[in-house]
């Protein structure tokens, strides 16, 4: 297959880099699973911005103070400063923010300073993503390719040349490419215990461990505070950050609250895991007591709904939760182009790492920091294009394949805990 610009994935990184591409190139997206089965769908709490220009260096304060001090502040600067330009382009495709009045309504979580979160109810990350989706699906130069996994780089001469993939079939093919765009998200399906979808394995990072594309700071691993708790296992439910942002406040099994709710997320997992321990207990409690009950039927209506199907009235009783893994601030290292130590490879969201959140996510900052850093490898691409030379492709063995994809998840977690050791 022959493609200008191919993107692997479909999440808001790779959907809204395709829309700042120019309209002449061809585009071709592929994922693992169906376009609504990325994590951007998933994403509950909202999308930071910029509040006002007084909030600048508030904005960039909360970020680093989360991220410890590691993170890259020409990152965090790029981000904040593009941020009310990107809201503008999802509302400009249909994305519908809460109002109050004729301006936007803004929520607080953990570890921000003040307002400046927006949101549309408790499901955000899919009033985003369907309309950039929905955008995507109207562009004649962009194709769709559902269900399409890669499995390896392309390259010749030290420069990414597209991938090989294999279809729903098991039919394996190469995608011959100008540029290549690694969007495939994070690596949750690694873990016992996650909040991701179970088909992100961390697939881009094995594939950059196998052709030498450098990596940071890949045990950075954000584990959210607040999942509900069940004996089930399999994708765990999130219980919003913005849940505790609205004042919900955690107990442990005699009622008494423990923590700082609103203490950046490793600090209150830690206390969380601590209470457990001291308790001898499998969760710790979530009381969405101090919230209006109107409040939570309109603002976290889906949460409403699901825990209810569980068994619990969240306007009437606590709920039973516990952490679980949910973001990766490490990744691919790319610069503030999103553009990998490989020519022609870029990579954007949560497969990348460009430094912005530090050692620990700000809440809500990851659809910011995909949009921002997808649109700067767009205009990058777009600003700096040349056609590839003339790539032959190898022969390609599913033997091969078959027994690589299967060793993939062990060398991402070795690499792992092997960078655990070194900072340990």
């Amino acid at each position: 297959m022959e493609t200008e610009i191919l993107i692997v994935g479909c999440g808001v990184a790779g959907l809204y880099c395709a829309l700042n591409l120019p309209t002449d190139k061809l585009v071709t997206i592929i994922t693992k699973d169906a376009c609504e089965k990325s994590d951007s769908f998933l994403a509950q709490g909202g999308i930071c911005v910029l509040h006002d220009e007084n909030d600048y260096d508030a904005f960039f304060a909360d970020t680093m103070r989360a991220g410890h001090g590691e993170n890259n502040p020409a990152a965090v600067d790029a981000m904040i400063r593009s941020s009310r330009a990107v809201i503008d382009d999802l509302v400009a495709f249909g994305t519908d923010f809460a109002r109050s009045g004729d301006d936007f309504a803004y929520t607080k979580e953990g570890a921000h300073s003040r307002p400046r979160i927006l949101f549309h109810e408790d499901e955000t990350g899919r009033e985003i993503t369907s309309h950039l989706l929905a955008e995507v699906r109207t562009r004649p130069n962009i194709t769709l390719i559902e269900y399409c996994t890669m499995v390896d780089l392309l390259t010749a001469d030290g420069e990414c040349r597209g991938i090989i993939a294999r279809d729903r079939d098991g039919r394996y093919f190469a995608i011959r490419a100008d540029y290549t765009v690694l969007a495939t998200g994070g690596i949750g399906g690694l873990f016992t215990h996650s909040t991701n979808y179970r088909h992100l394995t961390g697939d881009a990072l094995a594939l950059a461990l196998e052709h030498d594309v450098r990596l940071a700071h890949i045990d950075y691993i954000q584990i959210h505070p607040t999942t509900l708790y069940t004996k089930d296992e399999g994708r765990a439910f999130l219980i919003s950050e913005s849940v505790r942002g609205e004042g919900a406040i955690l107990l442990n099994s005699k009622g008494e609250r423990f923590v700082d709710e609103l203490q950046p997320r490793d600090v209150v997992t830690a206390a969380i895991l601590a209470e457990m321990k001291k308790e001898g207990s499998e969760h710790v409690w979530l009381s969405l007591d101090p919230i209006p009950t109107e409040e939570i039927r309109s603002h976290f209506p889906h949460i409403y709904e699901h825990c209810l199907q569980a068994g619990y009235d969240i306007t009437k009783e606590p709920i039973p939760v516990v952490p679980a893994q949910h973001y990766f601030m490490g990744g691919i290292d790319v610069d503030l182009d999103s553009q990998t130590s490989m020519e022609r490879l870029y990579a954007v969201g949560e497969t990348a790492c460009n430094g912005v959140h530090g050692r620990n996510r700000l809440a809500s900052n990851s659809l910011l920091e995909s949009l921002v850093f997808a649109r700067r490898a767009a205009q990058k691409i777009t600003n700096t294009y040349q056609k590839a030379p003339e790539t032959a492709v190898p022969d390609i063995s599913p033997e091969h394949y078959a027994e690589s994809t299967g060793a993939y998840k062990a060398a991402v977690l070795a690499a792992i805990e092997k960078e655990k050791q070194s900072h340990a």
